[in-house]
């Protein structure tokens, strides 16, 4: 009778290998969407939860005889991948970006465990909906739900006393709403005059389909505009 507890290293070999293009399947979509954990930290991810979990079934087998928990290392490990998916998670002072990576280096973990565990079918499974859910919704959220996007909007311009009336007026025009707006003041004194300069910086929220360089140029056309950054 098989031994469920021993494994030889072919099949080692096998769920290692298996480890390694699941979780680089994963790791290819963030990698090819330019995300902070891509193709490498993946697989290492899946590569390493699988060795963890191979090594809590089988790499004690000569020490322990009775009650033994598979599950330990493996809870172990779920903890300590959110050190590592937090790392991720960025605050750019306009939005929240990373959470999608963040989660998607979570499930690698557990796929990488199912692998471990001899558990093919759910972690193949589950690599076909985290693609389906990277790429097919994705897809879907950007044509029909994030109808508008948080841009960072900043305009140098001669000081002029009808300048935020103006931008105002013309971010309307353009469909944007603005959240938060600041407004910093430079006076250079010259031979004959004080030359005022203004720095405005807002935060707003811009049709999805406005190209940042029409948004420049409309901006630009506001006399005494002398530089337009759009993030």
């Amino acid at each position: 009778m098989h031994d469920p507890w021993v494994i030889d290293n072919l099949h080692v070999m096998i769920r290692l290998l298996l480890a390694m293009l699941l979780g680089g399947l994963v790791g290819f979509e963030r990698e090819h969407n330019n995300h902070a954990a891509g193709l490498r930290t993946h697989i290492l991810v899946c590569l390493g939860s699988t060795l963890i979990m191979l090594l809590s079934i089988y790499g004690f087998a000569e020490f322990v005889t009775l009650n033994r928990d598979p599950a330990r290392l493996a809870a172990s490990v779920i903890t300590g991948i959110g050190f590592l998916g937090a790392g991720t998670i960025l605050f750019t002072g306009k939005s929240i970006t990373g959470l999608t990576t963040a989660a998607s280096l979570w499930v690698v973990a557990s796929i990488g465990l199912a692998i471990g565990a001899g558990f093919y079918f759910a972690a193949v499974a589950a690599t076909i909906l985290v693609l389906l859910n990277l790429w097919v919704l994705n897809k879907i959220e950007q044509r029909f739900l994030r109808g508008k996007k948080v841009r960072l909007i900043t305009i140098r311009a001669i000081g002029q006393h009808d300048l935020l009336d103006v931008v105002s007026a013309k971010l309307t025009s353009l469909g944007i709403t603005t959240k938060k707006m600041s407004l910093t003041e430079t006076r250079h004194a010259t031979e004959h005059e004080i030359d005022l300069q203004m720095e405005l910086q807002l935060h707003v929220v811009a049709p999805k389909q406005l190209e940042p360089i029409h948004l420049i140029v409309e901006l630009k056309s506001i006399a005494g505009v002398f530089n337009v950054s759009v993030e």
